[in-house]
């Protein structure tokens, strides 16, 4: 689009340089072939002396390397000198007004508008002379037929003058929204530019957020499967050594191996990313129970789990995390509640699953939580984060002494 706009204002550059000095070429040839027969001597002398000048006047403006100035005081004085030279041409021999059409070429770019037409109407005489059979006008007649040409010739040249005009703005407007074009694509190459640098600093930030994700996941999969089943494995092994009935140390001891079998299950498949090992061979809901069951039968609390509404295939991702929340419920139970019951009531409510931990153990101000320590467990952070990396959300109600509360509510992302 530019290449073809710039082609166009350098044609038209050409036509107003070489095209008033062709046109003096044209009528000195056509001049000069009946210059027997419609001039004097006396007009022939004038001639011989004016077109010289005329064609020295020309070549040199339009000599190479000039730079066109719109309506500048050299413009102004190269029309009326033009002008002058085909007006005084034209009185010699009628047919040199081929020369004064070319005052009509450029008067909008050489003079200002408010004489625009006063050019046009110096022009108009010229050449309503030539066409009255010469100047001066000879007859009343020929001075009838003079004035009447000079109104038709001023006319047609201040409306041709009009839609010339019309026509420059046209194209200035083009030309403006071509330049406008040009600068909101420049500035559109800086926004992509911008952009795809933008893009890059996102991609490594999107990396190193995944790598930091990834390093809170482990930590958070390594306390919920190694921390507790060691946890487990260190109570069965304490009470091995407080027993003194050897089938019931027998009976700890195999309980903390079946932990300890357990809790490498878990901690190979955290590593890789996979769903928790109770998940592997049921739902949701089984994996729970048995989960329930057996931090039941290993701390001696009594604990009852329930299912409320339809029963859905979750997500695994989901499920994974229901699960990890009431691990991490149970074993805080364990350990700080010394709770006398637990209930665990897993619930599908339409658009959303909610799994509830209460015991009615010490309680705690959840005002005042304590933060986690290098030798503490993820605790409720813990389990908040993992609920919010889906979505969900975790609440916790408890007082000292009446129990404690946990509640987190995650979307239903059905399997697949």
């Amino acid at each position: 689009m530019r290449g073809h706009a710039a082609l166009h204002e350098e044609r038209w550059e050409q036509v107003f340089r070489w095209g008033p000095l062709t046109l003096f070429g044209v009528g000195t040839a056509v001049s000069a072939a009946v210059a027997t027969a419609l001039m004097s001597r006396t007009d022939l002398y004038g001639a011989a002396c004016a077109a010289p000048v005329a064609l020295a006047f020309e070549l040199w403006w339009a000599r190479p390397g000039r730079v066109a100035v719109p309506e500048s005081a050299a413009e102004q004085a190269h029309y009326w000198i033009r002008t002058t030279l085909a007006f005084a041409l034209t009185w010699f021999n009628p047919l040199y007004a081929i020369y004064a059409y070319s005052g009509y070429l450029a008067v909008s770019r050489m003079l200002p508008r408010r004489i625009t037409r006063v050019g046009l109407f110096v022009n108009a005489v010229t050449i309503a002379g030539s066409q009255s059979s010469g100047l001066p006008p000879r007859t009343t007649t020929v001075w009838i037929l003079f004035g009447a040409l000079i109104v038709l010739n001023s006319g047609m040249a201040a409306i041709f003058s009009a839609l010339g005009e019309r026509e420059v703005a046209k194209a200035k407007q083009r030309t403006d929204t071509i330049r406008q074009l040009e600068t909101a694509n420049r500035r559109l190459e800086l926004a992509m530019q911008e952009n795809a640098q933008l893009h890059a600093q996102l991609l490594v930030q999107a990396r190193e957020a995944g790598v930091a994700d990834e390093r809170r996941r482990l930590a958070a999969e390594i306390h919920d499967t190694i921390a507790q089943g060691l946890t487990g494995i260190i109570a069965q092994l304490q009470a091995v050594s407080a027993a003194n009935d050897g089938d019931l140390a027998r009976a700890h001891l195999s309980r903390a191996a079946t932990l300890a079998r357990h809790s490498l299950g878990e901690a190979r498949r955290s590593v890789q990313n996979l769903s928790p090992l109770d998940l592997e061979d049921g739902a949701l809901p089984e994996a729970l129970k048995k989960t329930v069951d057996a931090w039941s039968d290993r701390t001696g609390v009594t604990a009852r789990f329930t299912v409320t509404g339809t029963e859905e295939q979750l997500h695994d991702e989901v499920a994974a995390t229901l699960l990890r929340v009431a691990q991490e419920a149970l074993a805080n139970a364990d350990r700080h509640a010394a709770a006398g019951r637990v209930g665990v009531t897993l619930s599908y409510m339409g658009d959303e699953v909610t799994l509830d931990v209460r015991d009615d153990g010490a309680g705690f101000d959840v005002l005042h939580v304590p933060e986690r320590t290098g030798t503490g467990g993820f605790g409720l952070a813990g389990m908040r984060a993992r609920v919010e990396r889906i979505a969900g959300s975790l609440t916790v109600e408890s007082e000292k002494g009446g129990g404690t509360a946990v509640s987190a509510r995650v979307p239903l992302v059905h399997h697949g």
